[in-house]
């Protein structure tokens, strides 16, 4: 598992650790009765004095600094998060425009290349177009020479078909029955 949390150097961790002080060692008893003997205040009340008059001791200047560096660090982790985001933003920004560009590209490439099948499809469409208004030509005319022929057909036909007035009834009849 990977440890989290705010490395500091191992340098300024000796810096931080508290230092011992007189006050927060507990005179022995044989301490106790040296200093008694020599006559002089103990060192441990000149210190919870200097403390209650507002002046720091070692332990806290210590505590201070140890806080101000790692106030520090902090604001120099938050900024470095800050600039990665700025840079990761720029990365999907130009990553966004450059997919904009390759997809216009590409768009316009697809496009073209249906211009294109739509021009050879054209050309198809015109040639079978060209075809079927030449057969539609064709049958037109057929259909005009087959008018034609039927009206020759049908003039012979009613002049097969009419009587001579000079012609026998038997002739006739044959004639009628052979003809019409």
């Amino acid at each position: 598992m990977e440890r989290q949390g705010v490395d500091v150097p191992h340098a300024e961790c000796k810096e931080r650790e508290p230092q011992p002080c007189a006050e927060s060692r507990e005179p022995q008893q044989g301490e106790d009765s040296r200093e008694e003997d020599a006559g002089r205040e103990p060192a441990s009340a000149n210190r919870q004095l200097m403390m209650l008059e507002g002046r720091s001791g070692p332990y806290f200047s210590s505590l201070d600094s140890s806080i101000d560096i790692l106030k520090k660090r902090a604001q120099e982790l938050i900024e470095n998060i800050n600039e990665s985001r700025q840079k990761d933003h720029a990365l999907m920004t130009n990553f966004r425009d450059s997919l904009k560009i390759k997809v216009s590209d590409l768009t316009e490439k697809l496009e073209e290349r249906m211009y294109q099948i739509y021009s050879h499809h054209n050309k198809i469409i015109q040639e079978k177009l060209q075809e079927f208004t030449q057969k539609m030509a064709k049958i037109s005319h057929l259909e005009t020479e087959l008018k034609q022929v039927c009206h020759s057909v049908e003039t012979v036909y009613k002049d097969l078909c009419v009587q001579p007035e000079a012609a026998t009834s038997e002739e006739e009849q044959t004639h009628k029955d052979g003809e019409c």
